[in-house]
């Protein structure tokens, strides 16, 4: 009976300390309802890249598109929303990095977390968006990528070496165009 009185007063403590972080404003993801992060790339060593991302669905124009038709060529995915304000930033150096890479690399979006392809199909024409998009309205394309992206990693750049396995991750807007140019180019 005597341990029991400890661990009894150590429950009360850690469900008290539970109550206070519901009752705060501390969250993942604020009030925006996502998670951008620092924008920090990450390099993998080809020596310690995982198995190739197999991930397929069907684009804004409803076309398939499957990241294996793919392989042979670094990918560069990029995961965006119409509604995410660094997105729009973002998108201008992604735009410049694919005409400067031409065929070093492909370029792939993800657009989540849209209600509908209108609003993504939109945001494609207003930002000159020169690459396809997968439609995945519930996130469940990110899934693909566990370990390195979220559901709410909006926006997010993954570089895909030419085996299709990731080689680099930003989460978060891209630096610079340049950053993405040498992230590509140190894939292959």
């Amino acid at each position: 009976m005597r341990f029991l009185r400890p661990l009894v007063a150590a429950l009360v403590v850690l469900a008290c300390l539970l109550a206070l972080v519901g009752c705060s404003s501390l969250s993942g993801t604020g009030d925006k309802g996502y998670i951008s992060g620092e924008g920090v790339p990450t390099e993998i060593k080809a020596a310690d890249r995982g198995e190739p991302i197999d991930l397929s669905g069907t684009d804004l124009d409803g076309d398939p598109l499957e990241l294996a038709d793919l392989r042979g060529q670094v990918v560069v995915v990029n995961v965006w929303a119409s509604w995410c304000p660094p997105c729009r930033v973002e998108q201008p150096d992604l735009n410049e990095a694919a005409a400067e890479l031409g065929d070093e690399a492909v370029f792939v979006g993800i657009n989540t977390r849209d209600a509908s392809q209108d609003s993504a199909r939109a945001y494609v024409r207003n930002f000159d968006v020169p690459y396809p998009s997968l439609y995945s309205p519930d996130g469940a394309a990110l899934l693909a990528f566990a370990g390195t992206l979220t559901p709410r990693s909006i926006p997010s750049t993954v570089v895909l070496d030419a085996e299709g396995r990731i080689a680099a991750s930003v989460n978060g807007r891209i630096p610079t165009t340049q950053t993405l140019l040498s992230l590509v180019r140190g894939a292959a």
